[in-house]
This record gives C-alpha cells, structure tokens and sequence, in this order.
C-alpha cells in the first residue's frame, strides 16, 4: 500500500501492512497511549515524530519482522521506548530481550508490557557491562554508530546470528568505518518507513 510521505499513518493502515489481529491492534493502541501519556514527562522519542507514531515508530520497527527466523531469540540493544524490541515482541513469534540502561525507560518498557500482556525479557543496565544470553538476531535503532553497535553485539550474537540494525542517511559512511576493524557480510535493505532510512542486515562478522 503506497502512501504519501506527508500523510500520517493511520492504525488502519497499520493493519494493512502488517495483517495483525483485531486484538493485536489494540494492544498496539493501549502502547500508543501510554507512549503519549509518558512522554509528557520521559523523554522516550522525538517530539516530531509523535505526529505520525504509527509510520515512525510502529511500522518502522514491524519491517523488521519479516527478517527474522521463527522461533529466534532477540536481543534489542538501547531499547528505549522499544523500538523495535517492543513492537517484535508483541507480533509475536520469537524470545525477545530488551536492553535498557535508563531506569525510567526500562519502568515505561515493564508498565506496556504489562499492559500488553506481553512477555519479555528485561535487562537493566549497559549492554556492555551485563551478563549476556545468546541471540540469534540482536536489533538496535538509533542507538550509536555501526562500529559501535558491533563492538556491543557481539557480546550478545551467538556463532551464526545476525544483526539488523535501523539507520539513516550516514549509514553507508558507517559501514565503511567499521570496515576498518570488522569484515562482514552486508546486506541492505530500503526502509519501508523512512525514503532515508535503510535496515542493514550484518553476518559473518570477524576482527580485520
């Protein structure tokens, strides 16, 4: 479904493009209101983008889906307001870990989750400094450069796994930096949610 750029998404076209149930919608519906009722007082996501959430923040973490395996279990580093962690979680499908250094954030990801009736793994703290468990796809959105984001995943990335990570329009320089010090397979895949955003699928990562 094609839709103009300056025309906000709506739940309705939400549904179109992800096929959710009647009951999964609403459980998206009771996360949007609580994103709005909090980020009145937590800063969980950029002021703009809570004029089209359903586009920036819901549909931009659902292409995710599609990628990952049934079954996987998900590590999304930095979650935040989960993004996409969150919204994965509540498709369905996978084990999903959220990573949340802010003890605000991580109280907003528990109170939707429990609203939700969503299961989840929370952890507290930097992904740098907690215990891993093993992940075969570790997820992260606006959270730090390529290079970083490897230097932190690997901790979690088991023999195999792969990570998808959310970027913008710097993503190719990021790649070439990482390049540096880590040989990977690329893969890039168009953003169905942002014309500048691209999803960048990385495997077989290795030291140079």
């Amino acid at each position: 479904m094609a839709m103009l750029a300056a025309e906000p998404m709506t739940a309705e076209n939400f549904v179109a493009m992800t096929h959710v149930s009647r009951e999964t919608l609403a459980r998206f519906e009771a996360y949007l209101a609580l994103l709005r009722k909090w980020q009145g007082t937590v800063n969980l996501v950029g002021r703009s983008t809570m004029n089209d959430p359903w586009r920036r923040h819901f549909w931009d973490s659902a292409q995710l889906h599609p990628l990952i395996a049934p079954g996987a279990t998900v590590v999304d580093l930095g979650s935040g307001a989960g993004f996409p962690g969150l919204v994965l979680a509540i498709l369905g499908g996978f084990t999903v870990h959220l990573v949340e250094s802010d003890q605000r954030k991580a109280a907003f990801l528990r109170e939707v989750a429990r609203q939700t009736d969503t299961g989840i793994s929370l952890h507290v703290g930097r992904a740098e400094a907690l215990s891993p468990c093993r992940a075969d796809v570790v997820t992260a959105r606006a959270l730090a450069s390529v290079g970083e984001l490897i230097d932190m995943a690997l901790r979690w990335l088991r023999p195999g796994g792969e990570c998808l990570f959310l970027k913008g329009r710097r993503a190719a320089d990021e790649i070439e930096s990482a390049s540096k010090r880590w040989r990977m397979r690329v893969g890039r895949i168009t953003s169905q949610s942002d014309p500048d955003g691209i999803i960048l699928q990385l495997g077989d990562i290795a030291h140079v």
